[in-house]
């Protein structure tokens, strides 16, 4: 999970709108109410371990699943050593247990890694999230996020991809280092109008609320700041301060968004190196959103 959790643009989060008919996912899917924080962080109730429901935030950029603490010791979950966690000015080591059963409306995985660490901002502001669904556990699904019903599909069955509609954009290739079991990131190709001379890879990212760029550098005054720097709490429990840009036009397979706002953090020497990836996109920015993990694509639909 990273900082930018805590960073809301309302300029760009889409309305949702209200709808008579009971929304339901493509192909005869079981559909799983969410609700959003903080305007654009998808929440669902899980079970663990046969017990809850628990509220759990689903984050498409987390590549492992996250129990915060308190539930940890709820759950009475034994540790197995410790996990590299990195975010945004943030890098640092938590607690690894296995997890006995992890359900998400009606599909269940047993034996699921996740890290115990704290929340961060996503928990100050909503207090009933008690962990992160990450990668490890919706890569076993095709996935979709519907943000215009309030609604996540999720279908091992393959019936949904017969259904959704719209052009696919493959998921930029990523190097596999021999033994790694973690799950792939999904990372599209785009272009800003700033930096329109050169193609960026971004993390499509549910879990964060704002474009970011990892380190802006020589880009930065072609992009412009607008703002002095904003400041938000990380998973560290430290404070980290950001630059807030001029809005971008963005372009993304067949899709063009304009005036896109990203944020740039101040001191990027302090970011942990990422050299597959050079920022998050949030999946806010369209209103719906399939992934296929097991083909690598994705296909958006904006606002």
């Amino acid at each position: 999970m990273s900082v930018l959790k805590s960073l809301a643009f309302a300029s760009f989060v889409a309305t949702v709108s209200i709808v008579n008919a009971e929304p339901h996912c493509p192909g005869n899917v079981n559909s799983l109410p969410l609700r959003l924080v903080m305007r654009s962080q998808i929440v669902v109730p899980i079970t663990i371990n046969h017990a809850g429901p628990y509220d759990f935030l689903v984050d498409t950029g987390a590549q492992v699943t996250t129990v915060d603490p308190a539930l940890a010791a709820e759950l009475h979950v034994k540790t197995q050593g410790t996990a590299g966690v990195t975010g945004v000015s943030v890098s640092a080591r938590a607690p690894l247990t296995q997890l006995e059963s992890v359900e998400a409306g009606s599909h269940v995985l047993e034996n699921v890694l996740a890290v115990i660490q704290n929340l961060g901002q996503t928990q100050l502001a909503d207090h009933k999230v008690r962990g992160v669904l990450g990668g490890n556990f919706l890569e076993h699904f095709d996935l979709l996020i519907d943000y215009s019903h309030e609604i996540l599909c999720l279908d091992d069955s393959m019936q949904m991809r017969a259904k959704v509609k719209g052009p696919h954009i493959a998921l930029s290739a990523q190097p596999v280092s021999q033994g790694s079991a973690a799950p792939q990131k999904l990372i599209v190709a785009v272009h800003l109008s700033g930096i329109a001379k050169r193609q960026l890879l971004l993390q499509l990212d549910s879990g964060s609320n704002v474009p970011l760029l990892y380190d802006a550098g020589r880009d930065l005054g072609r992009l412009q700041t607008v703002s002095a720097p904003l400041r938000g709490q990380g998973t560290d429990g430290q404070q980290h301060a950001f630059t807030v840009l001029a809005g971008q036009d963005l372009q993304v397979g067949p899709h063009s968004l304009r005036q896109v706002p990203f944020v740039t953090p101040v001191d990027s020497a302090r970011s942990a190196a990422r050299a597959d990836v050079g920022g998050l996109l949030p999946t806010v920015l369209f209103q719906r959103v399939f992934i296929n993990y097991s083909d690598h694509y994705v296909v958006l639909e904006p606002w």
